[in-house]
C-alpha cells in the first residue's frame, strides 16, 4: 500500500506540471493526481497477473512436448515444480484479483503482451534462478514462496521489455514500479499455507486520511505559491530564484506549506521526508542546499508563530 513519502512525490509532479502547463484549472490538477495514484494500482495488478501468464506458457509448452512423435524424458515427465506453485494457484484464485483486473480493464491480452511474456519466459527458463529452484528437489509451501520471490526480483521485476512496456503505458509508472514491486513482495510474504485464495493489498493504508492528505496538499501549495516563494528568496539571498532548478523549488515550498498546514504531522518528519525526496528529484549539491534552507525556514515560521503542532511528541 501507498506510503504518506510516495504520496508526498505524486503530489510535486502534479505540482511541477501545474504550473509548467500553465493552466490554471486546479481542479483538473486535482482529479489528474487522484488519477496518478489510482493507477499505481493498476501497476500492481499488471504484476500480480504476470505469475499466471507465464504458468500459462509453462503449460503450453509442457503439452506441445507430449505431442511430439519422439518425446523425450523430459517431454513425457516435465519438471512441474512452477506450473504447481502454490502460491501462483492462491494468486490464480483470488476474486478479488480478477475483480480489479476486469473493473480496471487490467490484463495481459493482446499480441505484444503475449510475445513479451514468451520471451520473458524464455529468459526466465535460461536464468541460474530458475535452474537452482527447479532442480534442487525441495518441496513444500516455503520453498514455493521462496521460489517465487525470487523469480519475481530475478526476472520479472527487472526484464527490460517489461520496463519498456510501462514506460509506454505511463510516463511516471517507472518512479512508481519500485512501490508496485515492494507491494507483490509483501503480497507473497503474507500469504499463509492456510490460505486457498490469494487476499490483495488495498492502495491506502486510510482512503480517507490519506485522499484528503494529498488533495489538500496540492491545494494549499498552489495557493501559498507566492507566499512559498517570498520565504525562498529572502532566504537564497546569495541566488536568484529563477537560478534554482524549479523542481527545488516547488520541492521547498510543498515543504513549507506541509509545516505550516499540518498540525498533526511532526515537524521533524516533515523535514526528513523532503530531505530524502530531494536525494532523488535533485541533484546532489542541491540536496544539502535545500536542507539548509529549510532549517532557515523552520526557524523563521517558528519564531513567527506560524508552525503550530497539535498532540504530544508534535512539537520537533
Amino acid at each position: 500500500m501507498l506510503n504518506r513519502r510516495h504520496l508526498r512525490i505524486k503530489v510535486l509532479q502534479s505540482l511541477y506540471a501545474y504550473f509548467q502547463s500553465k493552466d490554471e484549472d486546479f481542479g483538473k490538477a486535482e482529479r489528474e493526481l487522484m488519477v496518478s495514484i489510482d493507477r499505481i494500482y493498476d501497476l500492481y495488478v499488471y504484476l500480480l497477473l504476470s505469475f499466471s501468464e507465464l504458468k500459462s506458457i509453462a503449460e503450453n509448452r509442457m503439452a506441445e512436448g507430449g505431442k511430439k512423435n519422439f518425446p523425450t524424458e523430459e517431454d513425457l515427465r516435465p519438471n512441474r515444480k512452477y506450473v504447481d506453485n502454490r502460491l501462483i494457484t492462491a494468486i490464480e484464485s483470488s476474486s478479488e484479483l480478477r475483480n480489479q483486473s476486469e473493473t480496471r480493464k487490467v490484463n495481459w491480452m493482446g499480441a505484444e503482451e503475449q510475445e513479451m511474456f514468451k520471451k520473458m519466459f524464455k529468459a526466465m527458463r535460461e536464468s541460474e534462478t530458475y535452474f537452482e529452484f527447479m532442480n534442487n528437489e525441495q518441496d513444500g509451501y516455503e520453498e514455493d514462496r521462496s521460489f517465487l520471490v525470487a523469480l519475481f526480483k530475478t526476472e520479472i521485476a527487472n526484464f527490460p521489455l517489461l520496463y519498456n512496456y510501462f514506460e509506454e503505458k505511463s510516463i511516471h509508472w517507472l518512479d512508481d514500479i519500485d512501490l508496485a514491486c515492494s507491494m507483490v513482495l509483501k503480497t507473497i510474504k503474507g500469504m499463509d499455507e492456510s490460505d486457498e485464495i490469494c487476499s490483495i493489498l488495498p492502495l491506502y493504508k486510510d482512503e480517507a486520511d490519506e485522499k484528503e492528505f494529498v488533495k489538500r496538499l496540492l491545494r494549499k501549495s498552489i495557493m501559498m505559491e507566492d507566499e512559498n516563494k517570498t520565504i525562498i528568496d529572502e532566504l537564497t539571498q546569495n541566488w536568484e530564484l529563477d537560478r534554482i532548478a524549479k523542481m527545488d523549488v516547488f520541492l521547498m515550498g510543498m515543504a513549507i506549506t506541509e509545516l505550516q498546514e499540518f498540525s498533526n504531522i511532526p515537524t521533524k518528519v516533515t523535514l526528513n521526508e523532503y530531505i530524502e525526496i530531494s536525494k532523488f528529484y535533485s541533484t546532489p549539491k542541491s540536496n544539502g542546499f535545500i536542507n539548509g534552507v529549510l532549517d532557515k525556514a523552520i526557524s523563521r515560521l517558528e519564531k513567527e508563530g506560524k508552525i503550530n503542532k497539535v498532540g504530544r511528541g508534535l512539537k520537533k
